[in-house]
């Protein structure tokens, strides 16, 4: 589960938390995604669908938005919702920023912790794992 005015990424096992994390979010974070390049970070209900071996951060995991619900937005507004929504760490061999990089919201629309916590987030989440994106 991602709380975006927390700035929390928690997991969970079978209803029991595991651990919390502090994230970054999308430049602009405030409200749901509208449209490729609005800066948001999505909100709804989606799930870990791919890894993404070849990322240019350290590991990232594929989110599955758009999810209907998001296309048919997209649609109503005549714009292309965008996609690639990835959980993932810091931009490849930027690492030693650390904890640091949440000092402000700089993705485009991705959640971003640190290179030894997605390292434990990978570890932990296989594909499928339900993810839930709240305001």
């Amino acid at each position: 589960m991602i709380e975006k005015a927390a700035h929390e990424l928690t997991l969970f096992s079978h209803g029991v938390l595991i651990k919390t994390y502090k994230v970054a979010l999308g430049s602009n974070p405030v409200g749901p995604k509208l449209k490729q390049g609005d800066g948001r970070t999505p909100e709804g209900l989606y799930a870990v669908d791919a890894r993404n071996f070849n990322s240019s951060f350290h590991r990232a995991l594929h989110i599955s938005y758009p999810n209907a619900q998001d296309r048919a937005r997209a649609l109503t507004l005549g714009v292309d919702p965008g996609g690639d929504i990835m959980i993932h760490g810091i931009r490849n061999g930027l690492g030693w920023v650390g904890p640091f990089h949440r000092a402000k919201d700089w993705t485009k629309g991705c959640i971003a912790v640190t290179d030894p916590e997605i390292d434990e987030i990978w570890s932990e989440v296989p594909l499928g794992t339900p993810v839930e994106i709240k305001p």
